[in-house]
């Protein structure tokens, strides 16, 4: 891997080695643009089988957050990092208080979360030496739970997908296929069945699917007959990259919204899905009440501000079909196109202060 041509080719602004032998602590932070405010992103420990994989993904990651804080309308950038690591063998208190000290030299340009194979305990020892850290303990102030937060902007990101593909919102006799019953998905199912949808349902876990199918009346069928279903509604709540060669000939359904990261397994999906004339409500836009959650952490966290800031999921799945409709483009370049817009809006008025403060101080 070329790393300069690589950072310059999409325009990463800095890329930092993190090493403690004592610890055993090899990781990388990645902070793609800050162009909106500090970048923020989780800290993911995993056995990766190379230091180039590894760099690879906190690249990757660390631009996949620019664009999901931007398009969530947050005043944060993108960043990420990776622990290279077995996250059930090798974690210990002074690797993640290692970490903690190379955060906090970055001097708030980075503020990192929990992610794949960390957890609150590992965030709680990061806070002991920076205060560049969301997710915490709620005993020091921090959102706790993010999952009813997440699930209630899936839960406002389908309906705005349902008005643009039946021309109303309602979810009232909707047939909905939920794929995947973990808590972010038994709290969807909890919002969808009050609204009055006829809920289908799958997991691997039989008491998952017990307990929907009891609480939701709703009907349970095996995880490869999910995609099938005649349904309104295709919600992905599992795992990812679920869109693919072998599953879309087999959709019904006119919508497809769900909490699942990376539900396209590759981006020509996105086309094809969109050739069908599916309506797609992009992933990281619909599913990121959690991380508009935890970014409420950095003005003191209030429960109903969050609530009322994952509102504005809503707006910005229709404002991503517009985008869609207006340039001729599937609804997951949209979204980028939304993000980007974001940032070139910002960058140029930020550029244009400066240009004037610069003007003021040589007398024009």
């Amino acid at each position: 891997m070329e790393i300069f041509k690589y950072l310059e080719k999409y325009d990463y602004e800095q890329v930092v080695f993190c090493q403690d032998k004592t610890s055993g602590l090899k990781a990388i932070i990645a902070i793609h643009d800050t162009t909106l405010g500090p970048a923020l992103g989780g800290a993911r420990m995993w056995t990766y089988a190379t230091e180039e994989q590894a760099i690879e993904d906190a690249l990757r990651l660390a631009r996949g957050m620019t664009y999901k804080n931007a398009a969530a309308g947050l005043n944060l950038g993108g960043g990420k990092t990776v622990i290279i690591g077995d996250p059930f063998k090798d974690k210990n208190e002074e690797m993640f208080r290692a970490l903690g000290r190379f955060i906090q030299g970055l001097n708030g340009r980075y503020i990192t979360a929990e992610d794949v194979g960390t957890t609150v305990s590992d965030m709680d020892i990061i806070h002991e030496e920076t205060d560049y850290v969301t997710g915490i303990s709620p005993t020091f102030g921090s959102s706790g739970n993010p999952s009813p937060v997440t699930a209630y902007g899936v839960y406002l990101g389908m309906k705005a997908a349902v008005k643009e593909a039946f021309g109303t919102e309602s979810l009232k006799g909707r047939k909905i296929a939920v794929q995947g019953l973990g808590n972010v998905a038994y709290t969807l199912c909890d919002y969808l069945y009050k609204d009055g949808a006829e809920l289908v349902v799958t997991d691997i876990n039989p008491k998952a699917v017990e307990r929907v199918v009891n609480d939701f009346s709703a009907k349970p069928v095996a995880p490869d007959e999910i995609y099938r279903q005649d349904v309104d509604i295709f919600s992905p709540c599992a795992l990812g990259a679920i869109i693919n060669d072998e599953t879309i000939p087999e959709l019904k359904a006119k919508v497809i919204a769900g909490s699942a990261n990376n539900q396209l397994k590759e981006s020509r999906h996105g086309d094809m899905i969109h050739e069908m004339g599916i309506i797609y409500a992009p992933d990281y836009v619909i599913n990121a009440g959690g991380v508009i959650n935890v970014a409420d952490e950095l003005y003191g966290y209030n429960r109903e501000r969050a609530m009322k800031r994952v509102e504005a999921i809503y707006d910005s799945i229709l404002k991503i079909f517009e985008i869609s409709k207006r340039d001729g483009i599937p609804t997951y370049l949209a979204a980028n196109r939304l993000a980007e817009e974001r940032i070139e809006r910002v960058s140029k008025s930020r550029s244009q202060f400066l240009k004037n403060g610069k003007n003021i101080l040589n007398g024009r």
